[in-house]
């Protein structure tokens, strides 16, 4: 039984430091990888879990990342396992940051590391434009939902809204289609009943 739930945070510990090693970018550039590590690979989270943790994640204060981390640590193992996995995401930027920090100027101005970059750039972005298809898939079921995805795009491209106002926005929007929804739904079937 020690040994079970020992496991547990071993197992939490390391995919949370793979996701963390392997993402470069920030937050956003992570969902393709808790994506492809959480959902397909280990199943320990629904493509809907997690993109409710994502959106929870964004509208609490912290980084994105560590916010779904938190939220997936505790979904498995409770209190502990949250702190694990927490402390498993952080950990290899901890150790990174570390040890390029007394250095990082002179590196920075070498021509061929700001190319690598570039390279590392383009493939984040190519795994979020995956990851957008992928759940966009799921998630865009009808005009509303396609309506708050284009509002929302051109709210943060053309007008550059604040992201925390389109969140809160986008929740309203959607909370009220529902209770639309429920209502037209409840009143088609107190017709039926009455024929």
């Amino acid at each position: 039984m020690i040994k079970d739930g020992l496991m547990r945070y071993v197992q939490l510990f390391t995919a949370f430091f793979k996701i963390g090693l392997f993402t470069f970018g920030g937050g956003m550039s992570m969902l393709p990888m808790l994506q492809r590590e959480l959902v397909e690979s280990k199943q320990w989270l629904t493509e809907e879990e997690i993109l409710n943790y994502f959106a929870i994640g964004q509208c609490t204060p912290g980084i994105i990342a560590v916010n779904v981390a938190t939220f997936c640590g505790y979904k498995r193992a409770g209190l502990s396992g949250a702190i694990v996995s927490t402390i498993g995401i952080v950990c290899p930027s901890w150790i990174v940051i570390t040890l390029i920090a007394g250095s990082i100027s002179r590196f920075s101005d070498i021509v061929w590391i700001q190319r690598a970059m570039k390279g590392v750039y383009v493939v984040v972005a190519a795994l979020l434009a995956r990851a957008v298809f992928t759940f966009g898939k799921k998630i865009i079921t009808d005009f509303v939902t396609a309506g708050i995805a284009v509002g929302a795009f051109l709210a943060m491209s053309v007008w550059n809204v604040s992201g925390i106002l389109i969140v809160l926005a986008s929740g309203i929007i959607g909370f009220c289609a529902q209770i639309i929804r429920n209502g037209k739904e409840t009143s088609g079937r107190r017709e039926e009943d009455k024929e």
